[in-house]
């Protein structure tokens, strides 16, 4: 499958909102050469309070439409997403590039001087079997002692653009402090839309008297993987290729949000489609809405 593509295809990218600009950013870095599709989720985030199987239909449609605008590979930009789908997403396309997301629990493991890292992420990250197995795996391996923290209502605050106020700083706080006060001496931004409260982050840390906590995010390790099977499928865009690298943006939200994102923390300004994607069967007959 991978082979009758063309290398200059774009690479796919996805996320339940803004949260995979963070994501984005690393592979832009890496990877100047490719056209980049970045979807953003939004008219239906957060995923982290949602039926397992509705994410993964969610997903898989979101994967579908990325596909059909010429997509060669897929980066699921988002650690909820990873966990509930990305082996469904890999046995749909066997022969795709697929890069997910997971917590960096084993650079957090390494950096820690205390062995106690807290993680941040979302209550459907955290209750993962892949997630759960990740942690069993790097404690038996290191001795880490992870502490779980699910941060409600952090990725909606994020997704309406209050990245630094002082309602960020106090639930940051209110989630950060105890990690502390039990000896985390390193916090793993267990997702992909934390690292864009990063500034906010360094005062509650600050404010607690550890500004030198560490903090692992995996984006850079995402951008370095999709390189890797990218190569590895001879489907790296040739750099003599005409003309510039491409950037479209989708979301299944209002444009003006995305566009206003990508200028504020991209400081670029690419053209925003709105999609209508169909709603997962399952959801429409819940009574979630």
């Amino acid at each position: 499958m991978t082979a009758s593509l063309p290398t200059a295809a774009p690479v796919g990218i996805f996320d339940s909102g803004l949260g995979g600009l963070s994501v984005l950013r690393h592979i832009h870095a890496q990877l100047p050469h490719e056209h980049l599709l970045y979807f953003a989720d939004s008219g239906f985030a957060p995923y982290g309070d949602k039926p397992e199987a509705i994410v993964i239909e969610r997903v898989l449609t979101i994967a579908d439409y990325l596909l059909g605008q010429g997509a060669k590979a897929l980066v699921v930009a988002c650690n909820t997403a990873t966990v509930a789908a990305v082996r469904e997403l890999r046995e749909r396309h066997p022969a795709l590039p697929i890069v997910g997301v997971e917590p960096g629990l084993k650079p957090a493991a390494a950096l820690s001087k205390t062995g106690k890292v807290g993680v941040l992420a979302t209550e459907r990250t955290l209750r993962g079997a892949k997630f759960l197995a990740l942690r069993d795996q790097i404690h038996q391996s290191t001795g880490a002692e992870f502490l779980l923290q699910p941060c409600i209502g952090l990725v909606d605050l994020i997704e309406t653009g209050d990245l630094d106020s002082q309602n960020t700083r106090a639930m940051l706080a209110r989630y950060i402090w105890p990690l502390l006060d039990h000896g985390a001496d390193t916090l793993v931004l267990g997702c992909t839309h934390y690292p864009l409260v990063r500034t906010a982050i360094s005062h509650v840390l600050a404010a607690y008297g550890k500004p030198d906590v560490a903090l692992v995010d995996t984006g850079d390790a995402v951008a370095r993987q999709l390189a890797r099977l990218l190569a590895a499928g001879a489907l790296l865009r040739d750099p003599d290729d005409s003309g510039t690298a491409a950037l479209s943006g989708y979301t299944s939200a209002g444009a003006a949000a995305l566009t206003a994102a990508f200028n504020s923390l991209l400081g670029i300004d690419p053209p925003v489609l709105e999609v209508d994607l169909p709603l997962p069967a399952g959801w429409l007959n819940s009574p979630h809405i």
